[in-house]
C-alpha cells in the first residue's frame, strides 16, 4: 500500500510533512489541540517543527512553566535561555531537556528546531506576541 504524504489514512495512522503540515498549527504537529479523530492528537505531549529566520526571537520569556521540554536542532544555531543558564545548540544534534522552568530563545543563524513537549495542558496558553509560532507557551 502507498501512502501518499499528508494524508489521513485512518483513525490511528497520520503520514505527512512536518514543512508543510506546520502551517495548520503554527508550527505545532502533534498535541491536544489536533482533533478528536486525529492520529496527531495527544494529551501526553506536543511535537513542533520550527523554522526560524536569524535573529527571531520570543518577546517575553514564558513564565510559570510547569511543563518539561525537549529543543533539538536540526539546522543553524539557536540559543535556550533559560534562568541560571544559556545553553547554545550549534552543532545539528544538539539538544537541551529542561523541567517547568521559565525559558527563552533566540535564533543566532536561521534554525530548524524540533520541540517537544509534555504533558500536552489543554489552555495552557500565553499571549501571543508575533514572534512565537507556537500555539501555546514555550518553545
Amino acid at each position: 500500500m502507498v501512502v501518499l504524504a499528508s494524508s489521513l489514512v485512518s483513525e490511528t495512522v497520520y503520514a505527512g510533512n512536518a514543512g508543510a503540515d506546520a502551517s495548520e498549527s503554527r508550527g505545532w504537529l502533534l498535541g491536544y489541540f489536533k482533533p478528536e479523530h486525529d492520529a496527531r492528537r495527544s494529551d501526553e505531549l506536543e511535537v513542533k517543527w520550527a523554522i526560524h529566520p536569524k535573529g527571531d526571537q520570543r518577546q517575553e520569556w514564558v513564565a510559570s512553566e510547569r511543563r518539561s521540554a525537549m529543543l533539538l536542532l536540526v539546522s543553524g544555531r539557536f540559543r535556550v535561555e533559560l534562568p541560571e543558564r544559556t545553553v547554545l545548540l550549534a552543532q545539528q544534534g544538539d539538544y537541551v531537556v529542561f523541567h517547568g522552568l521559565s525559558h527563552s530563545w533566540y535564533a543566532e543563524e536561521g534554525s530548524v528546531v524540533l520541540a517537544v513537549r509534555w504533558p500536552s495542558v489543554p489552555g495552557y496558553a500565553a499571549p501571543e506576541d508575533g514572534q512565537d509560532t507556537g500555539h501555546t507557551s514555550g518553545a
